[in-house]
């Protein structure tokens, strides 16, 4: 019977096991990680877009309100329309670097 001749290209390759736990750990991420496409995208552009809107449209309807029943020499629905955009800008600045910083902590174990 003849030997068998050991391929050189198997040399570097790591045992089966390793190979089959590192496909099935990608797998993993994949199916963890799947869903976040083209949807996933626009879904966050929405949430972030109604995070500044909110509070720039309630703030509109407080000055609105106020002007009306309370008018003075300067407009309240200007004043709190600003406050609401601004207050809705630091909200979402707020969500989406909480929103990074667990993307990177996920990346970071997934890198482990």
């Amino acid at each position: 019977m003849s030997e068998r001749v050991p391929d050189p290209r198997s040399a570097n390759r790591p045992p089966l096991a390793e190979q089959i736990g590192a496909k099935a750990a990608r797998k993993l991420k994949a199916r963890k990680h799947g869903a976040e496409g083209v949807w996933f995208g626009l879904g966050m552009m929405g949430l972030v877009g109604w995070a500044v809107v909110v509070p720039t449209l309630v703030g509109a309807a407080l000055g609105i309100w106020l002007d009306k029943n309370y008018p003075g020499s300067h407009s309240w629905t200007l004043a709190l329309l600003t406050t609401g955009l601004v207050l809705g800008c630091v909200n979402a600045w707020r969500w989406i670097a909480k929103e990074a910083k667990a993307m990177d902590e996920d990346q970071e174990v997934d890198d482990e």
